[in-house]
């Protein structure tokens, strides 16, 4: 089926467990080279979503294409052309790294030369030549994500998808397996993302949505959304709230918009430099300025709030 290059394509897209509605009727569209991400605080219906994709869990209602395929009933073929790279450690612990992937291989028919030659491939691409004899259980945590990736790779799969698959690394492993996932998304692969860091998000992400309470708040390009909802910049003011309160009258009408905290106040603004020098002269007293990019953290708590969500 001709789909115009459209890998998953989600319409009125709705779960519900008992009582509770984890997906309410969302619509999406992915294509092939880019990555997608689904970002949401806990509960916002991201994971239910990538499970609908993957097959682990019926579709509630509405329409769900993956690969031109409807997962209703395609979704056998449908499994064979997807990798999963799952946010736990499912690995075979007592089994070596070569192992892991030739087991996981065999799920797929591959002829025992094919999967042979992909196997040591996989072992390249993901740097663990030195591990290849080594038990699962004597690999760091970055080596163990990055063998989740190589096994999520062993059937060529046309799209992938990524539930946290950095949590828990330190930053030098996290920026290995970004430069994997980017080097995936140069092979006309579609990556799926879910993710709790905002920089990996911003890193990767072509496009991607904003989940709450199972709807989408929005979607876009990660510095479009910046542009839209925040600013290019932000101007952290750090004082008392007398003070706090003192500086939002004064920037009335100067700036983008503002957002007040518990210790601090965030000023939007396009250019920092003019609204410091406006700041530093009222000589406000006890006061810490700070002037960055904007981000797609700043989006991310402007639309879905800064209270815990459990």
């Amino acid at each position: 089926m001709d789909t115009g290059g459209i890998t998953v394509l989600a319409r009125d897209l709705r779960k519900r467990f008992g009582g509770v509605t984890a997906v309410d009727g969302i619509g999406f569209e992915t294509r092939a080279g880019e990555c997608f991400g689904f970002l949401g605080p806990n509960g916002a219906g991201k994971t239910t979503t990538m499970r609908m994709v993957g097959g682990s869990s019926p579709v509630g209602g509405g329409t769900l294409q993956v690969l031109g395929l409807d997962v209703a009933t395609r979704i056998r073929e449908i499994k064979r052309r997807l990798g999963v790279v799952p946010q736990d450690d499912n690995l075979e612990q007592d089994l070596t790294v070569r192992q892991n992937l030739q087991v996981y291989g065999r799920y797929f028919d591959l002829p025992r030369a094919v999967l042979a030659g992909r196997v040591e491939t996989l072992i390249d691409f993901v740097q663990l030549r030195d591990k290849a004899p080594v038990n699962v259980r004597y690999l760091s945590g970055g080596m163990k994500r990055r063998l989740l990736v190589a096994r999520a790779l062993i059937n060529e799969p046309r799209i992938v998808i990524l539930d946290e698959p950095t949590t828990g690394l330190d930053p030098q492993a996290r920026h290995l397996v970004w430069e994997k996932l980017r080097r995936l998304k140069g092979e006309e692969r579609t990556l799926l993302l879910t993710t709790h860091y905002m920089e990996e998000a911003e890193q990767l992400c072509d496009r991607l949505v904003i989940l709450e309470r199972g709807r989408i708040l929005d979607a876009g390009r990660p510095r479009d959304l910046v542009k839209k909802h925040v600013s290019r910049e932000v101007v952290e003011v750090t004082a008392s709230r007398a003070i706090r309160e003192r500086v939002v009258a004064h920037v009335e009408g100067k700036v983008a918009g503002y957002e007040m905290l518990e210790e601090k106040v965030l000023l939007f603004t396009d250019d920092s430099e003019p609204l410091l020098r406006d700041l530093i002269g009222q000589k406000l007293e006890r006061t810490e300025l700070y002037a960055r990019r904007a981000t797609l953290e700043d989006v991310f708590l402007k639309l879905t709030g800064r209270s815990l969500t459990e």
